[in-house]
């Protein structure tokens, strides 16, 4: 009668949570979206986003689309002109664009000397026809060097037009639609389309594109794992609805509270898969050991000494892994918050399962055929038992092992950076990767950062030592090696100065005379599109903004220009002028910094909050010391193995750090409940460690093989860094598990910390 009502209670917990599933389900379906815009990933309040963002306001700067038209020919035919013309005018018709944001050939001012003095022409407004009129084209691009290898490269093969996207303006659709609308003006010239719009985009299309192949393989993988270690369909089946309804429920979670899925989240059901299989491998690890042992044990007597002897080991290692997690919370990165977050739900929402679910599906669908095991004395062998001796003989060796990684370790840490880089999310021989570094042959470079200058006194912009020292700055940087090009408002006074002396290049510098220069400025006013003038300096000349261009987004080259930038911040300071940074490539080195910070607060955090959790459940400090040793030695291996492979960390191997302490302490809580129970029953170390080697041993080297499998399955993933994180991972996990059945099986051994005197 007992075990009906409790079968009936079964049925019903395993009705709810489908039906609970099913409800996320279609939150997932209606609601998921990927969130493309990458200034979102970052923390909307920091100081330095906002002062972009106000910087961003005042000078109208924008990240924009690059589409390059190349001609091997030249572009100097009816053709290719008629095709920038064409490109140039559909972009400024599109609501995505304002139309003085689409800047090309077409549109370029050029500033030339008159015998009235200084006009502001366009290049060309008819597509030119005549080889005269052409080759005057060519030769009024190559003498002015506002245009020249700026919107066209330097050997007149590529044209490039610039269109500053609207903020709001980017999705998915319109992202498919420029890159179709770009290509439809391919032949015979070819047609290149990059940018931070565009890398966002193929981020936004790729993601989901890989978590769709990753979560079949990941499973795949796990039930062929499972059922290899556990020998039964049934407990394959059970174990595995585990960690798929926290996978549904965790997006049905995101969905449902309208929170966007990040680059970061699509590994989320690659870790809650290979993760949440670890509950149920103890549990069913336990039951099979009981029921051998018990031959004639029945269900109930069978779940309830499984839930009995497992239900704490199970809570606490699941309650350890999630504040892995939950420690991102430490972090001011958006998305690493936001995965930190929901994994920990996951972990949670798999803790519960494997603890209700489980024990109902064994009610429902039975328990697999049981061989009996030899009563455990002191003759009880076996591979765990011999390991464990082995270990103690060759105590002195392990130890010293483990020394010598432990300094090599040290000497990598030192080694290891930080990428914010988005570009580097993709394969190098990607067409992403491919058209940018194409753009950064021919031009300044797809990155830039913008140096926001302000003063309190009004026209110091346009005073000559202000214009001299802009002039002179530009000159210096654009000497590192991968800055390529930069523009402020001493290009326009230069180029001014250079016309109105019959364009005599050693007028191409900035004159001494503050009334000429402000009279160049008037003329320049009269002639042309003074708005112009707005994207490099305010009305009151108070403010500048200089851009400068990269070749590449990488974190070491942002460092190295703004360090060559800062060089000139005293001699600003003489002149009370003030120095801040704006754009994408200055946000994203700031992002750097907060990966850094936020992986030191959440590794510090984790660690300190195990440890207390730890001492808790064993109610000893020691205890806690101990069982934090596994975790602390992955951690310092593998960064010290990230800094001598050069892998450096971003939003995705930031959660190292997370994930080796949150999983890695399960292997140690578990080793010591079972060594504390056995040292308990038996009185006797040496018997103790071999039970427990045989017992948690076996269970936790299962479930090692498993989640090492599960995260070697991101070597399939599109982008690098996922794959770079499952390898370390899969390295952690490992590394874990040895330190958890040497280190610190010796230091319990040892310390004698469950005996009150030495057996």
């Amino acid at each position: 009668m007992k075990e009906n009502k409790m079968k009936t209670m079964a049925w019903l917990i395993i009705s709810v949570s489908f039906l609970i599933t099913i409800f996320f389900g279609y939150q997932i379906v209606q609601k998921s979206r990927m969130e493309t815009d990458l200034d979102k990933y970052m923390p909307q309040d920091h100081p330095a986003f906002v002062y972009s963002d106000q910087a961003e306001a005042w000078f109208n700067i924008k990240d924009g689309i690059l589409i390059a038209v190349e001609n091997e020919q030249g572009i100097y035919n009816s053709g290719t002109l008629q095709k920038i013309k064409d490109i140039t005018l559909q972009l400024q018709a599109m609501p995505e664009f304002e139309a003085a944001d689409v800047v090309s050939l077409f549109t370029a001012d050029n500033i030339v000397g008159t015998e009235d003095g200084l006009d502001v022409r366009s290049f060309y407004r008819e597509v030119p026809s005549s080889a005269e009129v052409l080759k005057k084209l060519q030769s009024d691009v190559e003498t002015n060097e506002m245009v020249h290898g700026r919107l066209v490269s330097e050997k007149g093969n590529v044209a490039l037009v610039v269109a500053a996207l609207n903020d709001t303006a980017f999705s998915m659709e319109f992202y498919q639609n420029i890159l179709a609308f770009a290509h439809s003006f391919e032949g015979p010239e070819k047609v290149y389309v990059a940018g931070v719009p565009v890398v966002e985009g193929t981020m936004a299309f790729l993601g989901p594109k890989d978590m769709k192949t990753m979560v079949p393989i990941v499973v795949l993988a796990i039930v062929l794992v499972l059922y290899t270690v556990m020998r039964s369909v049934r407990n394959t089946f059970s174990t595995l609805m585990v960690v798929l309804l926290s996978t549904v429920w965790t997006f049905g979670l995101l969905a449902l509270l309208n929170i966007p899925i990040y680059a970061v989240s699509i590994m989320i059901p690659v870790m809650l898969i290979a993760i949440g299989v670890a509950d149920g491998i103890h549990l069913y690890s336990h039951l099979d050991l009981f029921l051998m042992e018990n031959k004639g044990a029945t269900k109930v007597q069978a779940i309830t000494n499984m839930l009995k002897n497992m239900w704490k080991p199970v809570m606490m290692t699941s309650v350890t892994t999630a504040i892995g997690f939950i420690s991102l919370l430490t972090s001011e990165v958006l998305p690493i918050k936001y995965f930190g977050l929901f994994t920990a739900f996951g972990v949670m929402a798999a803790m519960v399962f494997s603890l209700f679910l489980i024990p109902s599906f064994i009610f429902v669908l039975g328990t697999k055929k049981q061989k009996t095991l030899k009563t455990r004395d002191q003759s009880h062998t076996g591979f765990g038992a011999d390991f464990a001796v082995k270990v103690l003989k060759y105590k002195v060796l392990v130890v010293s092992i483990t020394v010598i990684l432990g300094v090599i370790s040290v000497v990598g840490i030192g080694k290891v950076w930080i990428n914010s880089s988005f570009l580097e999310n993709f394969e190098k021989s990607s067409d992403i990767v491919q058209t940018d570094a194409f753009i950064n042959q021919y031009f300044g470079g797809t990155s830039t950062i913008n140096v926001i200058l302000e003063s309190e006194n009004e026209g110091v912009m346009t005073k000559h030592e202000t214009l001299q020292l802009l002039s002179e700055m530009q000159l210096s940087v654009e000497k590192v090696e991968k800055v390529g090009g930069s523009f402020s408002i001493a290009d326009y006074i230069k180029r001014m100065n250079k016309v109105m002396h019959a364009d005599d290049e050693h007028y191409n510098s900035i004159p001494d005379d503050d009334e000429l220069i402000a009279q160049y400025l008037l003329l320049y006013e009269m002639s042309g599109d003074p708005e112009n003038l707005w994207k490099v300096t305010d009305y009151d000349s108070k403010k500048a903004n200089l851009t400068f261009q990269l070749k590449s987004d990488n974190s070491k080259e942002l460092k190295k220009t703004i360090e060559a930038i800062e060089i000139f911040k005293p001699r600003l300071e003489e002149l009370g002028i003030s120095l801040n940074y704006a754009g994408s490539g200055y946000k994203a080195l700031v992002f750097t910094g907060l990966i850094l910070e936020g992986q030191i607060k959440s590794l510090v955090m984790s660690v300190i909050i195990i440890i207390l959790l730890i001492t808790l459940m064993f109610r000893k400090f020691t205890i806690g010391l101990i069982g934090s040793v596994p975790v602390v030695l992955t951690a310092l291996l593998s960064f010290g193995l990230m800094g001598l492979l050069n892998i450096p960390l971003s939003t995705t191997t930031a959660l190292i750090s997370s994930i080796a302490v949150g999983i890695g302490i399960d292997y140690a809580i578990h080793f010591m409940e079972r060594y504390k129970i056995y040292s308990q029953e038996t009185g006797d170390k040496l018997l103790t460690t071999k039970l427990t080697m045989s017992h948690s041993g076996r269970a936790i080297t299962f479930n090692a093989v498993v989640v090492i499998l599960g995260f070697l399955v991101l070597l399939f993933s599109v982008f690098p860094p996922n794959r770079s994180l499952g390898a370390l991972v899969s390295f952690n996990m490992l590394t874990s598990f040895v330190a958890t059945v040497t280190i610190m099986y010796l230091l319990l051994y040892k310390s004698n910390i469950f005996f009150k005197k030495k057996s």
